[in-house]
């Protein structure tokens, strides 16, 4: 093995060991974001059973602030799967990243449509209360 050769072997294991490092520390802050969010969930289900408000539709806003804490860890592990495939990846590296990402991306889409559906029901009272029916007009 030449000088060379030996550099970028040498370089690419130190590289190698930084993306890890650096994958482990966003993966961290996967768990971090989880925790928070399931505390925060936790939290949130105690005051409602204490204070009698645990209904559906509570039950409902409380899963949409945890969805939301889960929607932002899986984009963190999707992050670290990433970092650590770029990295000299093998084909199977690829093809683990590729069904990851899909399986991810599939959650993340279905949560995000039922926050925004959810997000919909709650605004709508809302929107009725702040049009004026006092106009005098009747729409046909």
């Amino acid at each position: 093995m030449t000088d060379r050769e030996g550099a970028i072997t040498s370089l690419e294991e130190t590289f190698n060991v930084v993306a890890n490092y650096v994958a482990l520390g966003v993966e961290f802050g996967a768990v971090i974001v989880v925790a928070f969010g399931s505390a925060q969930a936790v939290l949130a289900l105690i005051r409602a059973i204490a204070t009698g408000t645990a209904d559906s539709l509570r039950g409902r806003e409380i899963w949409l602030k945890f969805a939301t804490w889960i929607l932002l860890a899986l984009e963190f592990a999707l992050a670290a799967d990433i970092v650590r495939t770029a990295v000299a990846p093998t084909w199977d590296d690829i093809w683990k990243l590729a069904v990851i990402a899909v399986v991810r991306t599939m959650l993340n889409y279905f949560l995000a449509k039922d926050i925004a559906a959810f997000s919909k029901l709650e605004q709508a009272p809302e929107d009725n209360s702040s049009q004026n029916p006092s106009s005098g007009s009747v729409s046909p």
